[in-house]
């Protein structure tokens, strides 16, 4: 197919600017919620159905509140990157440049994903405890967040994925996707503490199993899809240079988002 005979696969330029504002945007404002909202329901399920130590077990989890705030902001930033650069390639109609940047993006996304579980793993030990954190709870906060720091990679998949479909203005299948994985997250979440009685290690590992399932369903799609972003698997040719220009207009958009989580953590230490 010639590149410049490529259709866009979106309708954002069609019909009145507003309405189509409201509807790319409200999605994307609600799955932002809903990736805060997982931290949230560990904290009251533990503080509800936890056998043993439910004062310890919330106290834990919530300690970590803004660290994981500050991981989905900063990449939810990063993202935005991905976001821009696809979303350039489809304006342009060119389809060997967006299934590179799209090729390009999520590669991108597992990579960092795994630097961070490497990363913080090595260091979250002594960031916990220089958030004055009481002895008491710092073991089961520690034991939270090497899970949730396991499931980095999904997390930052998700999330590219979620910017790969925003390139082309759909912003709801990546809701869809992940109100699919928090009510997963729900239900595991209260077997594992009410039937297996793992406490903050149950919710932990709910909450990575979630997001698993979040980065699969739309990894599935992108499969599948008929429109401009389909990944294909058979042929990878990621670029260096995509992967700096992601970079290059993420990072600052990662770095603004993150700025009152930073700012929490501070204030807790």
């Amino acid at each position: 197919m010639n590149e410049s005979s490529a259709h866009p696969g979106s309708t954002m330029l069609q019909g009145p600017v507003w309405n189509r504002i409201l509807l790319f945007a409200l999605p994307v404002a609600a799955t932002g919620m809903l990736e805060q909202l997982f931290n949230a329901s560990d904290i009251a399920i533990v503080g509800s159905f936890a056998q043993t130590g439910r004062t310890e077990a919330v106290a834990a989890v919530g300690a970590n509140s803004p660290i994981v705030g500050l991981l989905v902001n900063f990449f939810v930033g990063i993202a935005l990157g991905a976001n821009v650069v696809i979303a350039q390639a489809v304006g342009q109609r060119k389809p060997k440049t967006i299934e590179q940047a799209v090729q390009t993006s999520l590669l991108l996304a597992i990579a960092c994903g795994l630097a961070t579980t490497l990363i913080g793993e090595a260091v979250i030990g002594t960031g916990l405890s220089l958030m004055n954190i009481p002895a008491n709870v710092y073991p089961h906060a520690l034991q939270y967040m090497r899970i949730y720091l396991a499931g980095m990679p999904a997390i930052l998949l998700y999330n590219f994925e979620a910017s790969v479909f925003r390139s082309i203005g759909e912003t709801k299948t990546p809701l869809l996707a992940l109100a699919v994985s928090g009510v997963i997250n729900v239900i595991l979440n209260l077997f594992f503490v009410i039937v297996m009685h793992l406490s903050v290690a149950g919710v932990a590992i709910a909450t990575v199993i979630a997001n698993v399932t979040s980065s699969l369903i739309l990894l599935a799609i992108l499969l599948k899809t008929d429109t401009p972003i389909r990944l294909s698997l058979r042929d990878l040719h990621p670029s260096g240079a995509v992967a700096a220009r992601i970079l290059r207009i993420g990072l600052p958009a990662g770095l603004q988002s993150s700025v009152f989580a930073i700012a929490n953590i501070i204030i807790q230490t």
